[in-house]
């Protein structure tokens, strides 16, 4: 299949490069159209329209790892014989995003929320990622990066996931039904998953109080993996020692909510991986997956429309 590509609804020219690149056609939406690259994962009811409009279109490439915002449009696709090929970004930021993630982590362990704000000498405190337990919620590739740069630390690290099938560098893997158990034990756990029915609100007041008082929280995933208040309690309350979110919930975060002023929290406004490095990686993602159609390979990325991932 010869792709003829419309990126839609903002034709970024990197995109347009991309989808030349890898040896496909850039073109305007219109009867001979095959392919979209949707770029705006907040109109999932343009999505829907351009696809009710355009039923040829074979493949559809998502902006990001996460998909959540369009399990309406691949509900209403599902029924048909012909259904689109979907492919996300996941993978494709995980190096940013894991790097952030670390940097969360090293940063809740040397209280930098504390000393940040410090006036006064302090306290001597810090805690180490080195031989800690580690446990990350999520077998994808920002998951699997986060074990890559996890390494040198010597951490002992428990991956909990959907499907079975061991990791690389982490010492287990195991699934979701284990994952009250694997938090008595964890000084750091990392939130890495897609949202899901089952991951939505997944971390609430009896997660919290399952987890030690020494430890940390990193959540890179979707804000809505954690109810927001929970979090805010298990913090002042002292449930666990820090948190450091890159998502929340609502998002952005509100001027004035009061997790602005909860203590050991980190926030970052959804910076693990920026516009800029967004628009880099996945024009890379466009390049690979327009030529892996044009030479009938698999495609990169490809969501499970009933599992929403």
């Amino acid at each position: 299949m010869k792709p003829i590509v419309a990126v839609l609804p903002n034709p970024q020219p990197e995109y347009l490069a991309a989808v030349a690149l890898g040896g496909g056609v850039a073109a305007d939406l219109g009867d001979s159209t095959n392919s979209v690259v949707w770029t705006d994962s907040s109109d999932a009811e343009g999505l829907a329209r351009v696809l009710e409009n355009h039923p040829n279109i074979a493949w559809v490439q998502l902006p990001f790892a996460g998909v959540d915002n369009f399990r309406s449009v691949f509900d209403a696709q599902l029924p048909r014989r012909d259904t689109p090929r979907f492919t996300s970004a996941k993978g494709a930021y995980r190096e940013p995003v894991a790097e952030h993630a670390l940097m969360l982590a090293l940063s809740l362990a040397r209280v930098l929320p504390e000393r940040l704000t410090a006036k006064t000498w302090g306290r001597k405190y810090a805690d180490t990622l080195y031989d800690s337990d580690v446990l990350i919620v999520g077998g994808g590739g920002i998951a699997q990066e986060i074990v890559r740069l996890l390494t040198p630390f010597r951490a002992k690290v428990t991956v909990i996931r959907k499907h079975s099938g061991a990791i690389q560098g982490a010492q287990e893997t195991r699934p979701f039904d284990a994952l009250d158990t694997a938090l008595a034990s964890a000084d750091f756990v990392f939130l890495a998953s897609a949202l899901t029915d089952e991951t939505l609100g997944l971390f609430d007041a009896k997660k919290f109080a399952l987890m030690k008082p020494s430890a940390y929280l990193v959540n890179i995933a979707r804000g809505a993996m954690v109810v927001s208040a929970d979090l805010e309690s298990a913090l002042r309350d002292g449930q666990i020692a820090g948190a450091g979110i890159d998502v929340t919930d609502p998002e952005p975060l509100p001027d004035g909510h009061s997790l602005w002023e909860c203590p050991n929290l980190i926030i970052t406004p959804h910076t693990a991986d920026t516009p800029e490095m967004c628009i880099r990686l996945l024009s890379e993602r466009i390049v690979a997956n327009v030529a892996s159609l044009i030479s009938s390979k698999p495609l990169t990325g490809e969501v499970n429309l009933k599992l929403g991932y």
